[in-house]
């Protein structure tokens, strides 16, 4: 990082980074983190001042974000904001970078859903792995890499915060793209499981008192497909009650509070954690990802299949689409004068990662890492999951030990296949590509001539945001 966190804000004695999103027109995440930068000043407390430089295809779309910090700015938060036109022009002076894209259209993602769904291939989400996250990958990784390299020329002492998905094949291609880049992979799914452990403790206590910030976990696996070996509310540790929890649930799943039939978001997104428990009892291990993303590294016979059954949805584009809709009418009506709610802090934990970066302390998350030891029985330089410490030094990930051999088993073909793939894509063999494919748990059941059949009808789907030999390939 530079010493730009080391200076003054003009507006105030707290330390200013200066962060450079990329993605900044976003509805979602880019406006969480606005709202969580705005949240943490207003709070009081240790904080730092933020100037953003936001970049986006859609120009307008980042101005209108600007002047949403613009709004927060006035009531008092230590932002400023400029929508910038280029990359470079975002890149220059960045202490931070946050990428947050979306790798084609919904259009894309609707195909990568429906196309597997004709040949009997099912998928909850189709981001992350299955042949959806493959063909997302695909889609992704040549657009990673040129954000990567641009942020080796402009600010290559930057830290970098990876929001997209396929997690673990992107934040690999940053590397891949620029090796010396100071990159890690940000997600909350782990935040599911440190909810349920804060029930527990709340249930063991007899009131409400612990949050899941108070919960601390041990973290290791791949990214949406992460396991807890230990946790501790209060310096109790919880992990004998949650495990028990999990037995006397096995059957019958459990959510704190039940999901309204009519909230078309809770029936998506929202699960009744069967998933889980049912993980834990086979592997003797907490799993802590939701369980939509949990069953799509696992043969559909285990899950997917019986998906009602399991308490969990098959999220569609339609709804998604739907939704984007939702919030870019919320984010005009904000834009024409709105009323401006208070902000509040949302489940995030990147600007705590941020403040620790910018020399408030330090914060222990869980983030994207090469593996360089913290897993010993998973490969190594793989990107993979577990604890990191951020601090005004940097971050630096934590040694999580070994997984069961069981379960390491089923992770590290994930984890050795994303990686083969960032390097196929990355050196242009575009041959190498399908053997990975047909690989997965979710291709494989369809034997070679099918599974190439579904690939070659993928990749035509969305040739558009595919490298032409590629698509050439398939034809």
């Amino acid at each position: 990082m530079s010493d730009n966190h080391k200076t003054k804000s003009a507006a105030s004695d707290l330390p200013e980074l200066r962060i450079a999103y990329i993605g900044g027109g976003s509805l979602n995440w880019a406006v969480r983190l606005i709202g969580d930068l705005a949240a943490q000043n207003q709070a009081g407390g240790a904080g730092f001042a933020a100037d953003l430089r936001l970049y986006d295809l859609d120009h307008a779309a980042a101005e209108r974000n600007a002047r949403l910090v613009g709004r927060y700015a006035a009531e008092g938060a230590p932002l400023r904001a400029e929508a910038s036109r280029t990359l470079a022009g975002a890149l220059q002076g960045a202490d931070v970078v946050v990428v947050s894209i979306l790798p084609g259209r919904f259009d894309d993602m609707a195909q990568d859903i429906a196309i597997p769904e004709r040949y009997g291939v099912l998928q909850a989400v189709g981001d992350t792995v299955g042949p959806g996250g493959f063909v997302r990958a695909l889609r992704a990784i040549p657009m990673i890499a040129d954000i990567a390299r641009p942020i080796e020329q402009y600010a290559p002492n930057a830290w970098v915060c990876n929001l997209t998905n396929p997690m673990s094949t992107l934040t690999g291609a940053l590397y891949s793209a620029y090796p010396g880049i100071r990159a890690w992979g940000e997600c909350h799914e782990v935040t599911k499981l440190r909810q349920i452990i804060a029930w527990l403790a709340n249930r063991r206590e007899g009131h409400l008192r612990w949050g899941f910030r108070d919960v601390t976990v041990n973290v290791l696996g791949i990214n949406h497909f992460t396991f807890v070996s230990s946790a501790s509310v209060g310096g109790i540790d919880m992990m004998p009650v949650y495990m028990e929890f999990a037995r006397e649930r096995l059957a019958t799943g459990w959510r704190a509070t039940p999901r309204d039939p009519a909230d078309e978001h809770a029936r998506y997104f929202e699960d009744e954690n069967r998933v889980k428990f049912d993980l834990a009892s086979r592997f003797g291990i907490a799993a802590a990802a939701g369980d939509r993303h949990l069953a799509e590294f696992l043969p559909q016979s285990w899950y997917l299949d019986r998906h009602e059954a399991f308490g969990f949805g098959l999220t569609p584009v339609d709804y998604r689409k739907r939704d984007q809709a939702a919030k870019r009418a919320q984010a005009e009506a904000l834009d024409n004068g709105a009323p401006l709610a208070p902000a509040q802090r949302s489940e995030e934990a990147l600007v705590d990662q941020l403040r620790a970066l910018a020399g408030q302390g330090m914060h222990l998350s869980n983030a994207n890492l090469p593996n360089r030891g913290q897993i010993p029985n998973l490969p190594q330089e793989a990107i993979v999951e577990t604890n990191a410490l951020f601090t005004g030094l940097g971050v630096q990930p934590v040694v999580a030990g070994a997984l069961p051999d069981a379960l390491a088993a089923v992770i590290a073909p994930h984890a050795m296949r994303q990686t083969a793939l960032v390097a196929a894509v990355m050196e242009e063999r575009w041959n190498d590509l399908f053997p990975l494919f047909v690989t997965d748990p979710l291709v494989a059941p369809l034997g070679t001539d099918r599974a190439r059949a579904m690939y070659d009808e993928m990749l035509q789907a969305t040739a558009a945001h595919l490298p032409e030999e590629l698509v050439q390939g398939a034809a």
